[in-house]
């Protein structure tokens, strides 16, 4: 369980680094000297890549902790890593759900 949530740590911030570079491709949009191609070298595409995945790590991993919390297991995994991964579910959610309502 350390493993997966460590995992899920990382796809949550390649989640936030995805968003941040759609900002910025979208900024460059608006620019005029816009050619049209998105230049994302294969680093960027690994975040990209992970961060929109990171919402079906980010429901298994939740769903497993709320599994564990239920039968009253004792969690081995900081605090601090279940709400960080928690609140990015949130986030998430909110950050997808207008593309699944259309």
């Amino acid at each position: 369980m350390r493993f997966f949530s460590k995992l899920t740590v990382i796809c949550n911030v390649c989640f936030i680094i995805a968003v941040v570079l759609r900002v910025i491709e979208n900024l460059h949009k608006k620019n005029i000297a816009f050619t049209g191609q998105i230049k994302l070298d294969p680093v960027e595409s690994t975040f990209v890549i992970l961060g929109y995945g990171a919402i079906i790590v980010n429901v298994i991993f939740n769903s497993i902790l709320l599994i564990l919390f239920l039968s009253k297991r004792k969690l081995e995994i900081p605090v601090w890593m279940i709400w960080f991964n928690f609140l990015l579910l949130l986030i998430e959610v909110c950050y997808f759900s207008p593309i699944i309502i259309n």
